[in-house]
C-alpha cells in the first residue's frame, strides 16, 4: 500500500528472506530441525552490502530464494536499480544494529498472535506446500521462541508501531506523506537532522535572485536581503523553546497560545553577521547582541581578534549571526567560544542566508546538537573558497564598502566607535 501511494517515485522492495544463508548437504537432509526464525539463519553481511550499494546509487543483483528447495540458484537473481525509497522489509531486521541505522524510518507491525499464527498456517500449507502438522510443530519448537527472544524486544527500536497492518489506512497515509517530505528536502538535511533549510517560495527564489545579481543596486540588495534575514531570523526563533499561555481577548474569551523565550541573545560575526542584527532587533524587543570578529586568511589560519559577549550568556538561548556559511572554520571557531563560555551546545542556533555543503558539514559534524537554519543551499566553493554561484562579498555589498565614499564613511564610523 505504501508502494501504491508512491506511485509517483521509485520505490523498491527488498525482502530479508532473500538473505537465507545457503544450507549444507548435512543441513538440508535435516531441513525440519533447521531454525529458520533464528538470527543467525541470514547473511546479515550480504544484506549490509546490497543496502549500501543501493544508498549509493549502485543496482544489485538480489537472490530469490526458494521456500520449496531451500536454495537461492533455483530461480534467477533479482535486479534492483537504485530508488528513491527502499523499503527494507523482515521479521527480524531490527535486530542487528548495523542494519538499524542504515535506516531513515523503522516500522514495526504488531499484529495479533492469532493472527500471525493463521496467516502463517495459510502460507506454509497453500504456498509452500507443507503439512499442517509439520507447520504447527514448527512454529511452537522455533518460531515462537523466536517471537519472544529476538522479534518483540526489538519493537523498542521502532520509531512508528502500526496496529493491524494493511488495515490501518491512516498509518500508511502518516508514513507516506512522511516519506514525501524527506523527498522534498535538499539532501543534507536528510544526513543532518539539526539542518533546516527554510521552504522555497517564489518570493524567496526571486529575493535570491536580486541579491545574487551583480548588477543589482546596493539599495535594492540591502533592501532585498534585509527581507531575507527576517525571514531567516523569524524561522530560527520558531525553533527556541516556548511555555503554553493563557490570555483574555478583548472580547472576554480565553485564548490559549505560547509565551516567547525571554532568555535569548544574539551574537553576530563581526562584520557581515552585522547586517542581521537589524531584523533580529524587530523582531526581539531590547534583545541583547555580542560581537566576536575573527580574521580570515583563505582556507585556514582563522585567528580570534575581538569578543564581546553579555556576561550571562551561559543562561541564554544564542543566536549566531552570520549571513555566508563557507568553509565552517570561522563558524566552528565562534562556536567553540560560545561553548567556553557556558553555552549549552543545543541552545545555539546558527541562522544564515547561504551555506556551503562543505561549512555544513564541518559544523553540524562538530556540533551535532547546534541547529543551523538558512534559506538555501548552494553548490560549494571555488578555489578562492567563495561560495559558488553564491552573493559576493556580502559585508561590501551591504554596507557598501565597493564604494570610495562610503568606504571612508565605514573606516571613520569604526575608528569612532
Amino acid at each position: 500500500m505504501i508502494i501504491q501511494q508512491l506511485h509517483d517515485q521509485r520505490v523498491v522492495l527488498v525482502n530479508q528472506d532473500s538473505f537465507y544463508h545457503k544450507l549444507t548437504e548435512e543441513e538440508l537432509a535435516r531441513v525440519h530441525e533447521y531454525n529458520f526464525d533464528h538470527p543467525d539463519a541470514f547473511d546479515t553481511e550480504k544484506l549490509l552490502d546490497s543496502i549500501d550499494n543501493l544508498r549509493h546509487g549502485r543496482a544489485v543483483d538480489i537472490p530469490k530464494y526458494d521456500f520449496k528447495s531451500y536454495k537461492h540458484d533455483v530461480f534467477p537473481v533479482r535486479r534492483v536499480n537504485p530508488s528513491d525509497v527502499i523499503i527494507l522489509e523482515g521479521i527480524l531486521i531490527f535486530h542487528d544494529p548495523r542494519v538499524r541505522e542504515l535506516m531513515n524510518m523503522k516500522i514495526f507491525v504488531d499484529t495479533d498472535a492469532d493472527v500471525r499464527l493463521a496467516r502463517r498456517i495459510r502460507r506454509d500449507t497453500v504456498g509452500k506446500s507443507r503439512d499442517i502438522g509439520a507447520v504447527l510443530d514448527q512454529y511452537s519448537k522455533f518460531v515462537k521462541p523466536a517471537f519472544d527472544d529476538f522479534i518483540l524486544p526489538t519493537k523498542k527500536y521502532a520509531d512508528i508501531i502500526i496496529p493491524r497492518g494493511g488495515d490501518n489506512h491512516v498509518a500508511i497515509d502518516l508514513i507516506v506523506q512522511h516519506i514525501r517530505t524527506k523527498l522534498g528536502q535538499h539532501d543534507l538535511c536528510k544526513i543532518y537532522p539539526n539542518l533546516y533549510v527554510i521552504q522555497s517560495t517564489f518570493q524567496i527564489r526571486g529575493m535570491h535572485t536580486l541579491i545574487r545579481d551583480s548588477q543589482t543596486t546596493k539599495h535594492d540588495f540591502v533592501f532585498y536581503a534585509d527581507r531575507l534575514i527576517r525571514l531567516v531570523v523569524e524561522h530560527g526563533l520558531g525553533h527556541l523553546p516556548f511555555t503554553e499561555k493563557q490570555v483574555i481577548t478583548p472580547t472576554g474569551s480565553v485564548y490559549t497560545g505560547v509565551d516567547f523565550c525571554k532568555r535569548l541573545c544574539g551574537v553576530s560575526i563581526i562584520r557581515s553577521g552585522e547586517s542581521m542584527e537589524n531584523a533580529l532587533r524587530a523582531c526581539c524587543k531590547g534583545i541583547k547582541i555580542g560581537k566576536i570578529l575573527i580574521h580570515r586568511e583563505g582556507d585556514n589560519g582563522q585567528q580570534l581578534i575581538y569578543e564581546k559577549l553579555p556576561q550571562d550568556i551561559s543562561e541564554r538561548h544564542v543566536l549566531l549571526l552570520d549571513p555566508i556559511l563557507g568553509t565552517g572554520n570561522s563558524a566552528v571557531q565562534a562556536i567553540s567560544l560560545l561553548i567556553k563560555k557556558g553555552v549549552p551546545e543545543s541552545n545555539i542556533i546558527f541562522l544564515n542566508l547561504i551555506s556551503a555543503p562543505q561549512g555544513v558539514h564541518m559544523v553540524c559534524k562538530s556540533f551535532p546538537r547546534l541547529k543551523i537554519v538558512t534559506s538555501e543551499i548552494d553548490i560549494g566553493l571555488n578555489k578562492d573558497f567563495c561560495v559558488i554561484p553564491g552573493m559576493g562579498e556580502f559585508g561590501d555589498r551591504y554596507f557598501g564598502t565597493d564604494d570610495d565614499d562610503d568606504q571612508k564613511v565605514v573606516a571613520s564610523m569604526q575608528q569612532s566607535c
